[in-house]
Order: C-alpha cells, then sequence, then structure tokens
C-alpha cells in the first residue's frame, strides 16, 4: 500500500541561482524572433505575411488595335500597349448610343493581368469617331493581382475605314 506524503503549507522554496534560468532563457529564445520581425533580412527570420506593402504608380498607357471581330454594335479590337506597362491589349467597346460607348479594357504584361472598364463620350466624324471619358481598374492577377484604380482617363479614336481603336488610358492606380 502507498503512503501519501503531507502536503507543505507555504510558498515552494527555489532555489537562488535557478531564479533567473527560464527568464533569461525566454529572452534569448525571443529577441532573435523580435529582431526578425523588424528586419526581415536577419538569417533564419521569416518575412512578414500578413502586411503587405501596397504600391502607387502612375499609369500611361498607348494601344493600337485592330478589328478581330464585330456584333451589332460591339467592337472587338486587338492589339499592343505601350507605356508604363507593355503587353497584349484587347478591348471591347460598345457603341452604347449616339453619343456614349461603354469598353472593357484588358492588359497582359508579364507576370499577370489588368482589367479595366470605361465610359466615355462619343462623337463621330467624316474619317474618325472620337471618344473621351473615365475609366477605372477592375481587377488584376498576377503580380497585378491586387490592382486597383478610379477616376483614370479613358480617350481614342476609331478609324471609319477599318474599325482599328487607338486608345489612351492614364491616372493613378494602386497595387
Amino acid at each position: 500500500m502507498r503512503q501519501r506524503r503531507a502536503r507543505r503549507s507555504g510558498p515552494v522554496r527555489v532555489p537562488r541561482w535557478r531564479t533567473g534560468v527560464p527568464t533569461a532563457v525566454a529572452l534569448l529564445l525571443c529577441v532573435p524572433a523580435a529582431i526578425g520581425a523588424l528586419h526581415p533580412g536577419v538569417s533564419g527570420a521569416a518575412p512578414p505575411t500578413l502586411a503587405r506593402i501596397a504600391r502607387t504608380f502612375s499609369l500611361h498607357e498607348n494601344g493600337s488595335l485592330r478589328l478581330t471581330s464585330k456584333h451589332n454594335f460591339t467592337l472587338n479590337e486587338a492589339g499592343s500597349a505601350s507605356g508604363t506597362i507593355t503587353g497584349a491589349i484587347y478591348v471591347h467597346l460598345t457603341i452604347v448610343s449616339t453619343s456614349r460607348v461603354s469598353a472593357e479594357v484588358n492588359i497582359y504584361p508579364r507576370g499577370g493581368s489588368i482589367t479595366g472598364y470605361g465610359s466615355a463620350s462619343y462623337r463621330r466624324g467624316s474619317t474618325t469617331a472620337t471618344f473621351s471619358g473615365s475609366a477605372s481598374i477592375a481587377r488584376g492577377t498576377g503580380g497585378y493581382a491586387h490592382a486597383h484604380g478610379s477616376g483614370l482617363s479613358f480617350s481614342g479614336t476609331i478609324a471609319r475605314s477599318n474599325d482599328a481603336i487607338a486608345v489612351h488610358l492614364s491616372g493613378t492606380v494602386s497595387d
């Protein structure tokens, strides 16, 4: 049969030399982690995963596009974008009325894509039609996954002979 030991009443005594050991060990383990959080370049420290640094840049894009297809009052155009971002550009321009157009603009730079929507006033001339209005960036993918912006300038011309479009898009975009 086992005998039970009597419990001591009062505080437990810890030898004096052991009181600082747990505190010192905890401090030694926490300091490198704290330094790593402040300086991600420190060896062994993981970079922050929850925070992301947003960048803002001025977007100035010019596109020269040719008609790929036409359906009712929508012109589907493809070409190349040059300016701040280079890559393929696709525009779906819909003539909404005799004075308004709307558009979906897709730019495919290396490493992702950017999609925006625009609305503009429309004026038809004898050889060209012009449009001018505003656009917004709705979404992006890849390296542009967080792209957004509104109040961008959206303008261009449509050659009436072959429906080719020259488009200009500019403004401030955040990523």
